[in-house]
């Protein structure tokens, strides 16, 4: 059998999902919205729009390294299990898999949306006759739990800088769980967006042709569409700003004039003064050395380091430490 799924967030557990983080995040303030919820199929095509932006450079430049690095990082590592979180598409997926030579491959793609996991597989395995899918339909902060062993040499992918969306502590317990994933030898290839002039990250989400805007307010769409909520997302302006104390670009939903929101499903109210906003996603940037100390925390080590020559966006390779190496024991190199 060249393709498996297993669902763990059916649409019944994804929306008791939803009624949890939304009671929890409208409930105290700043109110907030996980960014999660952006994704649905119009949310997915705004995303896709953004990525094409000329002032969104994140995508691009990942792409390029990606195709730079790929050759060699395949070669080298020849993975058997590649894992990949978050994959959407699959689309930079396919830069390393087609590098690979032909190579007999596992690949498990661990990502909410069904529909998108099944067409991305199916495009796939038409493509490459040595490839098996065994899909995660679920959450990467609550379903690794469920990725199956590896069936050799492991590479866990984890691109696009999502990292960065993840506060603290979700990121140390996420890089945590991708640390019980790896045995030795085994390799984490990881996207973060990289620490730079103001005014070109704040370019990068507030685009002139107002699409983030536009992907900013549908995440209220979603919440009506899912909880029975009566927001009107064209009552709230877009706002993104970098917060350089925090190292991170904020993205609010600011209301225009006092409103007061019902969600049936919740016997929730929500009274939002005027200029009150919405928190609703975080894009923290790094550099190498917050990168190595971050991975450190999870049990891990950063083995390469590869920036675009303008040090936008790095791909960081990384290894699990040993129990010797975490304990802070001499050991023998790899």
């Amino acid at each position: 059998m060249r393709y498996r799924v297993e669902v763990h967030a059916d649409p019944h557990t994804t929306l008791k999902t939803m009624a949890e983080d939304v009671r929890r995040g409208l409930g105290t303030r700043p109110r907030s919205l996980p960014p999660k919820y952006f994704y649905d199929a119009a949310g997915s095509q705004l995303f896709e729009e953004i990525t094409r932006l000329p002032e969104y450079y994140l995508t691009r430049t990942e792409d390029a390294l990606l195709d730079t690095l790929a050759p060699a990082l395949m070669g080298r590592l020849a993975p058997d299990d590649v894992v990949e979180l978050g994959s959407g598409f699959s689309l930079k997926t396919r830069r390393l898999l087609g590098a690979r030579g032909g190579r007999p491959l596992r690949y498990t793609p661990v990502d909410v949306d069904e529909s998108t996991v099944a067409a991305s597989a199916e495009r796939l395995l038409a493509e490459d006759p040595a490839l098996r899918v065994h899909a995660i339909v679920g959450d990467f902060e609550r379903h690794l739990i469920h990725v199956p062993p590896p069936s050799g040499r492991r590479l866990v992918l984890f691109l696009g800088s999502t990292i960065g969306n993840l506060d603290d502590p979700a990121r140390r317990a996420v890089l945590g769980q991708i640390r019980e994933l790896l045995r030795r030898g085994d390799r984490l290839l990881l996207g973060v967006d990289l620490v730079k002039d103001p005014a070109v990250l704040e370019a990068a989400y507030n685009d002139a042709a107002g699409v983030t805007a536009r992907f900013n307010r549908n995440i209220l769409h979603v919440v009506n569409r899912g909880l029975g909520a009566d927001f009107r997302p064209e009552a709230f302006r877009h706002h993104a700003w970098y917060n350089t104390a925090e190292r991170r670009i904020e993205m609010h939903l600011v209301a225009e004039a006092p409103q007061t929101v019902r969600i049936p499903r919740l016997d929730l109210t929500v009274r939002l003064a005027a200029g009150e906003s919405i928190w609703t996603e975080s894009s923290y940037k790094f550099t190498r050395d917050s990168t190595r100390a971050m991975l450190e925390t999870a049990g891990l080590r950063l083995s390469a380091w590869h920036t675009d020559a303008g040090g936008r966006f790095a791909l960081a390779l990384a290894a699990p430490r040993t129990k010797a190496a975490a304990a802070g024991v001499p050991r023998a190199a790899a």
